[in-house]
């Protein structure tokens, strides 16, 4: 069957993805393999969604033991994995009151959001239906591919083909507080932007900006939304990137690595907004079901029991110190390094495809982020060996391209 996919994927795939010509079968750790036996060093982690790394034993015992007992109910009945997740993250975030609302992907966690925006404004219009309450987001961002979450994604190549789009938004300079208090007027119900960047190229927020971001929306009585879809979940060193800058949003939308490789996403949202959001509201019948939950669970419980805050923290640091001498050691084709934790990105003078292939070549995976940006998105409980290993095949790689 492997020695087949390619001319299988070309038959009966539909080709919206630039897929690599690489077929992984098989995964252990920090480790890929495709189906040439060749072993790759997983720098990329499902774009930022294997927190654990490939069949981490907790992981598998966990979704392998729900997989024996339910692994679909729909949300018609209450199930164990679902409450007990909701109750580890609401713990783990620290603020009373706060509850969640799980789905399976980021797109639609976003799309929960913005429901939960018009929901609060129609509120603060008294009731009156109909007017289009406003959400402003930022410049560069990426939100998502649905109508709602595209429509708060400002980016030529994501909205082309699917004109017009939902009404409502409008968009601010990423780190600009002023740019965003000019547009914020009456009919705005909510801001939602990311901590990080990421699609557009690993870009962090100031703690300025979001501090600037938290009064103003205190000040003008709107949502204070973010976007840790790809930034959440441990990735940055903490429970959520917002929380290095002191900060409690209204509601966070989340996905990738909450599940460690399975789908889920989820929007946890704090009081007094945790009842805007009625029955008939909305819905999803797959959202929450046992299995996802319990591979969600398997990735708090282990984030907790094996300290990864603690070794995102001391990696990142780690890895930012050999990247910036990599910086210094090849200036005509690395402009620049920033990120947060293990979400780190690397500027390029030249296009991302070369770079990519190049790092392939070498036993490296890596993901793209914009037009000059590679980013480096190891699993959370990467080793500083393989830090050094990755840097070394980033610097052949790099070598190959400056002959």
């Amino acid at each position: 069957m492997a020695k087949n996919t390619q001319s299988l994927y070309e038959k009966y795939i539909i080709g919206n993805y630039g897929v690599a010509p690489l077929t992984l079968v098989r995964g252990k750790g920090r480790r890929v393999w495709d189906d040439k036996g060749k072993r790759y060093l997983d720098f990329c982690s499902g774009i930022a969604v294997n927190s654990l790394g490939v069949a981490h034993p907790a992981w598998v015992k966990s979704v392998s033991a729900q997989a024996k007992l339910l692994a679909h109910a729909s949300n018609l009945f209450r199930n164990e994995p679902q409450a007990a997740l909701a109750k580890t993250f609401v713990d783990m975030m620290g603020v009373a009151g706060a509850k969640m609302f799980f789905c399976n992907s980021g797109t639609e966690a976003n799309e929960a959001l913005i429901k939960l925006a018009r929901l609060y404004g129609m509120k603060k219009a008294g009731g009156k239906e109909g007017k289009i309450f406003k959400i402003v987001c930022a410049e560069n961002a990426f939100h998502g591919r649905t109508f709602g979450s595209m429509a708060a994604t400002p980016q030529k190549k994501i909205q082309h083909g699917f004109a017009p789009q939902l009404k409502g938004f409008s968009f601010g300079k990423f780190n600009d507080l002023k740019s965003f208090e000019k547009l914020v007027d009456k009919d705005t119900a909510a801001v939602l932007v990311e901590p990080v960047q990421g699609e557009s190229g690993v870009t962090p927020a100031t703690a300025e900006f979001l501090k600037g971001l938290r009064k103003l929306c205190d000040k003008k009585k709107i949502l204070f939304m973010l976007d840790e879809i790809q930034c959440g979940i441990a990735r940055s060193g903490t429970l959520l990137a917002c929380q290095q800058s002191g900060i409690v949003p209204d509601a966070v939308s989340l996905a990738k690595g909450l599940g460690g490789g399975f789908p889920i996403g989820a929007i946890w949202v704090r009081a007094p907004y945790t009842d805007l959001l009625q029955p008939g509201m909305h819905g999803t019948t797959f959202g929450g079901n046992p299995l996802a939950c319990a591979a969600g669970l398997a990735v708090l419980e282990t984030i907790k029991a094996e300290d990864l805050l603690a070794n995102v923290k001391d990696i990142s640091k780690h890895l930012i110190r050999k990247l910036t001498a990599v910086k210094k050691e090849f200036p005509a084709l690395v402009k620049e390094v920033r990120g947060l934790g293990l979400m780190i990105g690397i500027g390029l003078a030249k296009e991302t495809a070369p770079v990519i292939a190049a790092l392939r070549a070498q036993g490296l995976l890596v993901a793209g982020a914009g037009n000059h940006t590679i980013r480096f998105l190891p699993a959370l409980n990467v080793t500083k060996a393989e830090c050094d290993e990755a840097i070394c095949m980033l610097k052949k790689a790099l070598d190959s391209l400056s002959q």
